[in-house]
């Protein structure tokens, strides 16, 4: 599994980039515009991400937008639902209006900081990805 960690606070990136770990390759991202390079090296390396953790407050591009670029990006180049990267946002943003933006542009969950490990690994089950946990 690979996972890419969008996170500019050093701490929330550090906190997601080691339990994600278990569950595979793990690559961080401090802005948006390196998020969606990142993204796109993936794709032309024919390795995508699996799971992208995606922070909305970050410089340089916002996390919604980068949301907003990775699926424009799929639907323009036919890339199934099902092949599709799991994109999880994950922010101190509790406005419902950011709540909504997000799932409207099609992210697959929410979560809120301070980052809690346990809804974290419940949301890693919800998501399918919890069978592949290296214990």
């Amino acid at each position: 599994m690979k996972i890419l960690v969008a996170e500019d606070d050093s701490a929330s990136r550090e906190v997601l980039e080691t339990y994600m770990a278990s569950f595979g390759s793990c690559e961080a991202a401090v802005d948006g515009m390196e998020a969606i390079d990142k993204y796109l090296e993936s794709l032309e390396e024919d390795s995508p991400y699996d799971l992208l953790c995606l922070d909305i407050m970050m410089p340089k591009v916002d996390g919604l937008k980068v949301l907003g670029v990775i699926r424009g990006f799929e639907e323009q180049h036919d890339i199934p639902e099902a092949s599709r990267t799991k994109i999880v946002m994950v922010t101190a943003v509790a406005a419902m209006e950011c709540v909504d933006e997000a799932f409207e542009l099609g992210c697959d969950a929410y979560v809120s900081k301070p980052i809690d490990l346990k809804k974290i690994e419940e949301l890693m089950g919800t998501l399918g990805f919890l069978d592949r946990k290296a214990e």
